[in-house]
């Protein structure tokens, strides 16, 4: 199981973007990356295929895993993700409050 999730709200702690906040668009595991919603934005020149047209379109690029932290939703707290395993269900706890970062779990 993964730390970060898509969906989750994270703040930027290195990089330009330093400082900012935004929700976890996508996760790369392989590169240990991950894609945050208005963070990291750069312009791409697009040449006109059939679904799309020309022009200046700006992407959100990955980031690295260490340049990101996650934040609480119930203590908005800056915190460290870890698990805890009830049954046969494990899940993300914040590691400031104990909270669980959500409900649902995966079965194992």
């Amino acid at each position: 199981m993964f730390k970060f999730k898509a969906g989750d709200e994270v703040l930027v702690t290195a990089g330009r973007d330093k400082g900012k906040k935004g929700r976890v668009q996508k996760v790369i595991t392989r590169e240990n990356k991950v894609v945050v919603e208005g963070i990291n934005i750069y312009k791409r020149h697009k040449k006109a295929t059939k679904n799309q047209k020309s022009g200046i379109y700006e992407v959100a690029r990955p980031i690295p895993l260490a340049n990101v932290v996650v934040v609480c939703p119930k203590c908005s707290k800056l915190t460290r993700i870890g698990f805890r395993i009830e049954g046969p269900k494990k899940y993300r706890i914040c590691k400031k409050c104990n909270g669980r970062l959500e409900d649902k779990g995966i079965n194992k």
